[in-house]
């Protein structure tokens, strides 16, 4: 997962309004969000290579998100998948709070990332670079991509205003939140961040939606929870040079 804008508590009909879209390597093997059949309570996508899943709720309306922070030194080639992090959150469903601090101690292990972690009343969010501790989540507007948070990337800045401007007319409906999330712009090279990757490279990744032969943005999810508590999930799918996958899969109420 590459992009997450989400607004907490600036809505009055959905305190949470969240738009991600997940980019990886088409051949990376994935299963699309379901029920899984071993954990029925968890709906989440599921990354077969790794065991873990990069987003996903359950049906206590617990949320969680995560994306790499990238970076080319200090790279570990055995570390452990991240995927799990999230996984074992929906699984178990703990407080947020002690689960970021129940894998402090082994933080250092994994390769870069961000984890964020929401409950029905709560979201907490924890990276394992640039001295980030855990820590609750105000009401705001919040922008994530392969950096910490907020880290004022092009697609960040955008993205949060675009959301911002959608939330604040009311009109957090997921076509206009999809939308905006399909904003295949490449940011000016002057704009582009310095991350130890290839100028190339640099500018594809720039795009929120990313669009390409081998990499590119594989879903997008929106996820609202609504006054009631419920979570409202939509997921879309997409091949390669940014097609739509033909199998559609219909949005879900996850009852709390």
């Amino acid at each position: 997962m590459c992009t997450i804008l989400f607004a907490w508590q600036q809505d009055e009909q959905y305190p949470l309004v969240l738009a991600a879209n997940r980019d990886e390597f088409y051949e990376r093997p994935t299963q699309r969000v379901h029920w899984w059949e071993d954990q029925p309570h968890v709906y989440a996508g599921r990354d077969l290579k790794g065991g873990g899943t990069w987003m996903g709720a359950n049906k206590y309306g617990f949320w969680a998100a995560l994306t790499n922070y990238r970076e080319v030194e200090g790279f570990i080639p055995d570390a452990p998948s991240r995927g799990p992090l999230v996984a074992d959150y929906l699984v178990h469903s703990p407080e947020p709070q002690s689960y970021l601090e129940s894998i402090l101690p082994n933080a250092s292990s994994y390769n870069g990332f961000n984890l964020l972690l929401g409950t029905p009343d709560e979201i907490w969010y924890y990276a394992n670079r640039d001295g980030v501790t855990p820590q609750k989540l105000l009401p705001g507007f919040y922008g994530l991509s392969n950096r910490i948070l907020d880290t004022p990337w092009p697609k960040v800045q955008s993205g949060k205003a675009g959301l911002k401007e959608i939330v604040s007319n009311h009109q957090s409906d997921p076509d206009a939140l999809f939308q905006m999330l399909h904003n295949s712009e490449i940011a000016p090279d002057e704009q582009l961040p310095a991350t130890g990757v290839s100028l190339e490279w640099e500018r594809l990744l720039s795009a929120r939606f990313i669009i390409n032969d081998a990499y590119g943005t594989r879903v997008s999810t929106v996820i609202r929870q609504n006054i009631e508590k419920q979570l409202e999930y939509e997921e879309r799918a997409f091949v390669p040079q940014g097609e739509p996958l033909k199998e559609i899969i219909e949005p879900k109420t996850i009852n709390t």
